[in-house]
């Protein structure tokens, strides 16, 4: 047996001692010895959860501000604690081990793994419930003649009120500056925080939920409820200087969409986000009609509003907008809050709820449909690919002809891979609730009826694919993915009738939902308690978070679990499901 002794350094200095270390075994293969005592340097960290790599004391580093100065780097204390200063393993297990953890660091042959193969792009997905139509998508070849986008320096957006005196000004007098560097990257934190530039970084420098004006306006944070940080900035957005004296509003990154500001101000990157981007852009919308280009806009949202379509569905319902006023296709976009967007290929009249990305690593299917899978970082970097650049220049088997590459680009692999390390990297911010006797309770009720079964500690969710209604798995989807075979009720549009409808929806994960919301898959209860409201189910119900695009009284059907418990026991679950 082999003793772990507690290592000298940080994680992250045993985390590139180990890389090092699989850089020689590339080269030799009678490093053994070499990989065991460095494995056994990094399982001090690992056994027992004690620490993820990127959980270092805030002591250890500060990290640099976006415009080149230092800053506080914010991360806590770990909360894990060692039980024991030594721990035992079999020598030959850790080796093992040590091959894997040097695989998942550094790929196995040392590079960034490539992001699109005809062979992973073709094994990536679930077919769709018709699976006649699943998307067919573009070569290897037609993907890498796309050009790639830079990554340019970025600068916060502050509350017009919050500014620090003469910030615009200096800005006007930076160079631009390429902020991705690739060849600078030497550790894996290096990559984690490239990771963030890319998080943060605009993919559109032209209105698409607000412009600069309305940012720069007061007024309008305080009539679309747009969130605030509290240093002041605007988390959503980014100025950026791609010509010196020219400042530019970037967004639509991956921040925009995938940040939480709390009540008190908290940002938390990679959480389902909370800005109103929808109400943003009807808005935005209403101010073009009144200048008096309806007819125009009017047009231009009937051609936008063509990507939610499914030909291939008899009656169609996302089909309704082409008969829609341009009153009422504003109307729909006022009625979508906060945490849900109508996003490429899903529906503009049943758009879904935004996803939580903390805690992606260890979640088996990506998309409330499951439906891309996720076996390794690759099909990370594939799908942060297909959301961001790849999706609409998909086609459907027999209905169209492969769509036109004119004007898209890509993120470079290297690009994609630092943005999962970040994404892989993220944790949740420190939970306030305690848990109590009240919280205890609850967990006894939630293991006696039986929620664990689908939301299994410690991840609080199985992996698995459910079915919906209407919708039986053929015989090979039983040996290809990991079905349960349990029906929950939920509504089945959104996986029957959307460019994403495989069919199933995935069992989704409890952790974090002390700061979520709204819930659902189209995020029709605002909280928890909402949620565990058996008079969702009743048709004179008005949904407390999305209610249609007519915002009429509907039952929030499906997944009854836990809605027969008392009142106190309700309360008691929730308490406990606020602890995770």
């Amino acid at each position: 047996m082999a003793r772990i002794q507690k290592p000298s350094g940080s994680p992250a200095a045993v985390l590139t001692t180990l890389e090092g270390t699989g850089k020689k075994t590339s080269k030799a293969r009678n490093t053994t010895i070499t990989i065991t005592m460095a494995v056994q340097q990094l399982l001090y960290f690992r056994i027992g959860g004690f620490l993820e790599e990127e959980e270092w004391n805030q002591d250890d580093f500060k990290e640099q501000s976006n415009d080149g100065g230092p800053r506080a780097h914010n991360r806590s204390k770990t909360t894990g604690q060692i039980r024991q200063d030594q721990f035992y393993c079999p020598e030959e297990i850790l080796v093992r081990i040590g091959v894997l953890l040097l695989l998942a660091a550094v790929g196995s042959d040392g590079k960034v793994p490539r992001t699109w193969t005809d062979a992973s792009v073709a094994t990536m997905e679930v077919p769709l419930a018709n699976a006649k139509y699943s998307p067919i998508h573009i070569t290897e070849k037609t993907y890498y003649e796309l050009p790639t986008r830079t990554v340019y320096q970025s600068y916060p957006v502050y509350h017009p009120n919050r500014e620090p005196a003469g910030f615009m000004q200096w800005l006007e007098r930076q160079e631009p500056r390429i902020a991705f560097d690739p060849e600078a990257l030497k550790t894996r934190r290096d990559w984690i925080e490239a990771g963030s530039l890319v998080f943060n970084a605009p993919v559109s420098y032209s209105p698409v939920f607000f412009s600069a004006k309305d940012l720069r306006d007061p007024s309008f944070f305080e009539r679309l409820g747009m969130p605030v940080a509290k240093d002041g900035t605007i988390p959503f957005a980014r100025w950026v200087i791609r010509r010196k004296g020219q400042v530019e509003l970037g967004s639509m990154g991956c921040n925009t969409c995938h940040t939480r500001v709390l009540p008190d101000g908290t940002v938390i990157p990679g959480a389902q986000g909370n800005n109103p981007g929808d109400r943003q852009g009807a808005a935005m919308l209403r101010q073009t009609a009144s200048a008096g280009s309806s007819a125009q806009l009017l047009t231009r949202l009937l051609r936008f509003a063509k990507q939610f379509e499914v030909p291939w569905i008899e009656n169609d319902p996302n089909r309704r907008a082409q008969t829609m006023s341009l009153e009422e296709l504003l109307a729909a976009g006022d009625a979508i809050p906060p945490g849900v967007t109508a996003r490429s290929h899903t529906s503009m009249l049943l758009p879904p709820q935004i996803p939580d990305l903390i805690g992606v690593k260890d979640r088996r299917f990506l998309d409330h449909t499951g439906l891309v899978l996720h076996r390794d970082i690759g099909d990370l970097m594939r799908y942060s690919a297909l959301v961001q650049d790849a999706v609409g220049l998909a086609r459907y088997r027999e209905i169209q002809p492969e769509p036109s590459t004119r004007g898209s680009v890509r993120y470079t692999d290297e690009q994609l891979y630092a943005l999962a390390l970040y994404l892989y990297s993220l944790t949740p911010p420190k939970n306030p609730n305690q848990f109590s006797a009240e919280a205890a309770k609850g967990e006894r009720i939630f293991e006696r009826e039986g929620c664990a079964g689908c939301h299994t500690p410690p991840l609080y969710t199985n992996n698995k694919l459910i079915p919906v209604d209407g919708f039986k798995p053929p015989a090979d989807h039983l040996k290809r993915f990991d079905i349960l075979l349990t029906p929950v009720g939920s509504d089945p549009r959104y996986a029957l009738q959307t460019r994403k409808g495989t069919g199933y929806y995935k069992v989704p994960s409890l952790k974090g939902v002390w700061y979520r919301g709204p819930f659902g898959h189209h995020g029709s209860a605002a909280t928890l308690e909402d949620w565990l409201d058996p008079a969702r189910l009743s048709n004179s119900y008005r949904p407390t978070g999305y209610a249609g695009p007519d915002g009429r009284e509907r039952a929030v059907k499906g997944h009854e679990f836990g809605l027969s418990l008392s009142s106190a026991d309700r309360t008691a679950l929730i308490a406990f499901l606020r602890t995770l």
